[in-house]
């Protein structure tokens, strides 16, 4: 079963509140399994408009990527980020086939 990811890409106008929304978000986070890939580290928007920060999430596959989103402990996280942030999200199902390698 291949795995399921968010993209998430953020700029952060309230740094109190969008704290204290990564606080809450550990705990949906913790339930389906989450794994953070990226995190707001280094990065180079080469194409397009970037955000100031960028994560990437790792879950053990695309339902749980998107149960994690819908559930309730998520839903009362990302109330606490209301008008803390511009932020886009994209769940996507990971990929198992060939690879330019192969």
């Amino acid at each position: 079963m291949t795995k399921g990811y968010w993209m998430v890409h953020v700029d952060v106008a309230d740094l109190e509140k969008f704290k204290a929304y990564a606080t809450e978000n550990q705990h949906a986070f913790k339930k389906y399994g989450a794994r953070f890939l990226a995190r707001a580290g280094r990065h180079e928007s080469v194409e397009g408009n970037g955000r100031a920060r960028n994560t990437i999430i790792e879950f053990p596959n695309y339902q749980a990527a998107l149960e994690c989103w819908r559930s309730e402990e998520y839903q009362a996280a990302k109330s606490l980020r209301d008008n803390a942030c511009e932020i886009d999200i994209t769940i996507l199902e990971g990929y198992e086939g060939a690879q330019p390698s192969e």
